[in-house]
C-alpha cells in the first residue's frame, strides 16, 4: 500500500474545517432547541449543548457575545440561537459558535409555569382547605382589572343585567407587561380596605405572554393572603393560570365570573315564588292533618260520653279496693295468729308458770339471784319468791348436796 495515500488526523480535521467553513449554508445558522450540560466558564464563556427530542449539538458562546444577554441560560431552558458552524480541530468535532440567543418564549414560559405551580402546590397554596366560600347574595363586588377593554365592560354589564342592586368598585390595574404583576398584587391589597363581599380579578383572552402577569408569584400570594374571597377570570375557558389555582373559585371567562358572583334577580324571584308555593302547600297539608285529628277527637267516645269513662274508672277502683281489703285482711289474720303463737311461747317460758306449780326462786335482799349455796353467807337475809309473794329469811346454815350420793 502506497504510504503517500495516508494523511494525519490534524490534516483530516483541517480539511473538514475548511469544507464546513466555506459552506455558505453553515455561515448563518438559526436553531431552536433546549439547553443542556450548561457550563459558565470562569473567563465568562458559555459552553453547552442544544438538543431536541432526537439529537444534540455542542455550542459555545464567548463572553464578547453573551455579555449583553438579558437572561442567564440554564439547563432545560428553550432558546433560539443564531451563529455559524465550525470544527474544533483538537477533538475533530463540529459545534455552533453562538452570536445571538433569546428565550423561546412559549417553551420557557411553560417551564416557568410548571415550576412555580409545583412549588406553590407543595406549599399548600392550592389546598381546598384554604378556599373561602363565595357569598350567595353579595351586595358589593370589587373588580381588579384594566379600566378599559372588554373584560370590565362584560363584568359590569353582566352584573347590572342580573342584579342591578349589587354595587361594583373598580380597582384599576395593568394586566399586561413587566409592571402588571406588581400592579395587580397592589390593587388586591388595596381592596382589603373596602367593605366588599367578593373580588373578581382577570382580563380578556390573549397569548401566554399576554396573560403571564397572572402567573407571577407575587399575584398568587396576594390572592392567597386576601381576607376577601377571590374569583379568578383570566382569558378564555381553555386558559389556565396560577391565579386560577390559588383563587377560591375559577371562572372560565370574565363574564362567567360575574354570573357566578351575582344571582340573577329573575331566577331569585322565580325561586322565591316556588318556595312560597311549596310553603303554602305544606301549611295547607299541616292544617288538613290537624283538622282530621281534631274531627277524630271531637267524635271520640270520650268527649261524646265522658261519664262512661268515669263509670269504667269507678268500677276499676272498686275492684282494686276489694282486692286491697282482701289482701289487708289476710295479712292481719296472719299477723294475729303469729302474735298468739308468740304469746304462747312466752307463757311457756315464763317463770310465773313454774311458781304456780310450787317452785320458787331465791335472791338476796339486794336482788342478786341465788343459784348456789356459795352465793349467800351465814346470817345473810334472803328473799324467797313464791306465787303470791316473797318470804324474807335469814340463812342459818346450809347443807351441800353430795353429787356422788345423787348418782
Amino acid at each position: 500500500m502506497n504510504r503517500d495515500l495516508y494523511v494525519s488526523v490534524s490534516e483530516l480535521n483541517k480539511y473538514i474545517k475548511a469544507k464546513i467553513k466555506n459552506d455558505e449554508a453553515l455561515m448563518n445558522v438559526f436553531i431552536r432547541g433546549e439547553i443542556s450540560n450548561f457550563k459558565d466558564h470562569f473567563r465568562g464563556h458559555y459552553y453547552f449543548s442544544i438538543k431536541d427530542e432526537g439529537s444534540k449539538v455542542d455550542a459555545v458562546m464567548f463572553a464578547t457575545k453573551n455579555k449583553n444577554l438579558k437572561f442567564k441560560p440554564c439547563d432545560g431552558m428553550k432558546v433560539l440561537v443564531a451563529g455559524y458552524v465550525d470544527v474544533y480541530e483538537v477533538t475533530g468535532s463540529y459545534q455552533i459558535y453562538v452570536e445571538f440567543m433569546e428565550e423561546d418564549g412559549l417553551g420557557n414560559l411553560y417551564v416557568k409555569f410548571e415550576q412555580l405551580k409545583e412549588r406553590l402546590a407543595k406549599e399548600g397554596l392550592f389546598d381546598q382547605a384554604h378556599k373561602r366560600t363565595i357569598p350567595k347574595l353579595p351586595t358589593r363586588i370589587g373588580i381588579v382589572t384594566a379600566p378599559t377593554g372588554a373584560a370590565i365592560r362584560d363584568i359590569i354589564s353582566t352584573i347590572e343585567r342580573r342584579n342591578p342592586v349589587v354595587q361594583t368598585i373598580l380597582f384599576p390595574t395593568l394586566v399586561q407587561g413587566d409592571e402588571a404583576a406588581e400592579s395587580i398584587a397592589r390593587q388586591i391589597g388595596v381592596a382589603q380596605n373596602y367593605d366588599i363581599d367578593v373580588i373578581i380579578i382577570g382580563r380578556g383572552g390573549g397569548s401566554i405572554e399576554d396573560l403571564w402577569a397572572f402567573n407571577e408569584e407575587i399575584v398568587a400570594r396576594a390572592i392567597y393572603n386576601s381576607r376577601i374571597p377571590v374569583i379568578s377570570a383570566v382569558g378564555h375557558e381553555i386558559d389556565f393560570t396560577i391565579s386560577d389555582f390559588v383563587a377560591d373559585l375559577r371562572a372560565p371567562t370574565p363574564t362567567g365570573a360575574a354570573e357566578i358572583a351575582v344571582v340573577n334577580v329573575s331566577d331569585l324571584l322565580r325561586n322565591v315564588g316556588q318556595i312560597n308555593t311549596r310553603l303554602i302547600i305544606c301549611v295547607k297539608n299541616i292544617i288538613n292533618s290537624h283538622n282530621i285529628k281534631l274531627k277524630a277527637l271531637t267524635n271520640s267516645r270520650v268527649l261524646l260520653k265522658p261519664m262512661e269513662m268515669y263509670a269504667l274508672k269507678q268500677q276499676k277502683l272498686d275492684n282494686l279496693l276489694e282486692r286491697l281489703w282482701i289482701v289487708f285482711s289476710n295479712y292481719n289474720d296472719t299477723k294475729a295468729k303469729n302474735l298468739d303463737s308468740l304469746i304462747d311461747k312466752l307463757n311457756t317460758l315464763s317463770p310465773l308458770n313454774s311458781l304456780k306449780r310450787g317452785y320458787s326462786f331465791t335472791t338476796t335482799v339486794g336482788g342478786r339471784l341465788v343459784k348456789l349455796i356459795e352465793d349467800v353467807k351465814i346470817g345473810e337475809q334472803i328473799a324467797v319468791q313464791v306465787m303470791d309473794g316473797k318470804i324474807i329469811a335469814t340463812v342459818l346454815g346450809w347443807d351441800k348436796i353430795n353429787k356422788e350420793e345423787e348418782r
